[in-house]
């Protein structure tokens, strides 16, 4: 409360100040080439009223209510009748001084008040000088606000993607899961000598998505050793039937990414590929050339299968680098000649220390 008041206080003042300069503004200016001061300090006096009113009338009525909000006939007609009643006033302001101070006589009057034109145009120069002020003062005002609620709309924004994301990934744990323990059960059904070796690597995995997947980014090579930890489960599965060509070039240890990017990808080639001429061929290629990172995966299947492009998995990180990634990726997925192929392009992957 008392901030306000002193804030109204020094407002006040403010404008108080600016009055009292008006006004020996005037009286400077009518006391060109004259010597009746008296006359000058009682037209100057006059005048300012009339200043004051115009000022206040336009900054305050005129402006706001009229001219800000696109009301221009209304504005144009109330700034003819402003116009009208000012020139009015100051004609009357003139012959008060006349009569009181300069005895009807005109040869007795300041050089520059016997000038209606001059007067009426010295009047508006500080009326629009004012207005002027209150249109700049009104627009950086406009703009601190449209600032705030920019701010305030990218704020909600980003708590939206953070809670979009934390949605996805935790879709995609289940998914995950549900794949790796089904290869585990049928292990365990033949009473395989693996199992156990599965198992450490399963919990080699559990530990990545349980702890590792809490973080914004994690190390490339992380994911790249998790992925590596995967294809070993997947290789005690096919046993005989699988080929895996799994291609690395230029992976720098502080390339960190978004957890769990690939793997997905990885996770949907060993579901959905398909066993030709008795084998399931899955290539694996990751390379890292000037800050752009590019994956690209490729497994066999059977052409009559259905388009497998809009699974889950993949759905989800279509997601995933549309928030993570606006404007920054490139993702393709393509089957022909019982090949289906994920490419992925991220540039400046090395400007992202966390994601």
């Amino acid at each position: 409360m008392t901030f306000l008041k002193n804030v109204k206080y020094k407002n006040q003042w403010r404008h108080l100040s600016f009055w009292v300069g008006v006004w020996f503004f005037y009286a400077y200016f009518f006391s060109y080439q004259s010597t009746n001061w008296s006359y000058v300090v009682w037209f100057s006096t006059f005048l300012l009223p009339i200043t004051i009113a115009t000022t206040y009338f336009t900054t305050r009525i005129l402006l706001p209510q009229f001219l800000l909000k696109k009301r221009y006939w209304s504005f144009a007609l109330y700034s003819f009748y402003t116009l009208v009643l000012s020139i009015y006033l100051v004609l009357i302001s003139i012959f008060l001084c006349l009569i009181l101070r300069a005895n009807f006589s005109v040869e007795e009057l300041p050089l520059m008040s016997r000038n209606v034109f001059f007067t009426v145009i010295l009047v508006y120069l500080v009326v629009g000088l004012m207005g002027f002020y209150s249109l700049l003062k009104y627009n950086l005002e406009q703009r601190a606000l449209n600032k705030d609620l920019e701010n305030k709309i990218l704020t909600t924004q980003l708590q939206f993607k953070d809670q979009e994301l934390k949605y996805l990934k935790k879709q995609i744990h289940p998914h995950f899961l549900f794949n790796t323990l089904n290869t585990i059960y049928g292990f365990s059904l033949r009473k395989s000598a693996q199992t156990p070796e599965m198992i450490l690597k399963l919990s080699s995995l559990l530990d990545f998505i349980l702890y590792q997947i809490q973080k914004p980014s994690v190390r490339l090579t992380e994911e790249l050793k998790h992925i590596q930890d995967y294809i070993d489960l997947e290789t005690m599965r096919f046993r005989d039937t699988l080929k895996v060509k799994f291609e690395m070039d230029n992976i720098n240890e502080v390339i960190q990414i978004p957890p769990m990017l690939f793997i997905p990808f990885v996770e949907n080639a060993f579901k959905h590929g398909e066993i030709l001429d008795g084998f399931l061929k899955i290539s694996i290629q990751i390379i890292v050339l000037e800050g752009n990172l590019k994956f690209s995966i490729q497994n066999t299947f059977k052409e009559k299968v259905k388009d497998t492009s809009n699974r889950i998995g993949l759905e989800n990180i279509r997601k995933r680098l549309e928030l993570l990634y606006p404007n920054q990726h490139d993702l393709v997925i393509s089957q022909a000649n019982n090949l289906f192929k994920v490419e992925l392009s991220i540039s400046k992957i090395q400007a992202y220390e966390k994601i």
